[in-house]
């Protein structure tokens, strides 16, 4: 399957990953997950970074994402 879709249906669900190394990892954590049981991700849209903060440092990061895929 390409990433394109010509016509059909993209199903868009909502999630958050959680990281302690980065933000960016956090994502991908989010895109591992959802591969698990989603085939066929097409797509990532970043909607919001945020991270929790300990003793001003900071201890975890979260990326809260859109992920895109075909319905069949």
């Amino acid at each position: 399957m390409t990433d394109f879709i010509e016509k059909g249906a993209v199903k868009v669900v909502e999630l958050i990953g959680i990281s302690d190394a980065s933000f960016e990892d956090a994502v991908q954590q989010a895109v591992d997950k959802a591969a698990e049981s989603i085939s066929g991700i097409t797509g990532v849209e970043v909607q919001t970074l945020n991270a929790r903060v300990v003793d001003g440092r900071i201890m975890q990061y979260r990326a809260s994402v859109k992920l895109a895929f075909a319905v069949k």
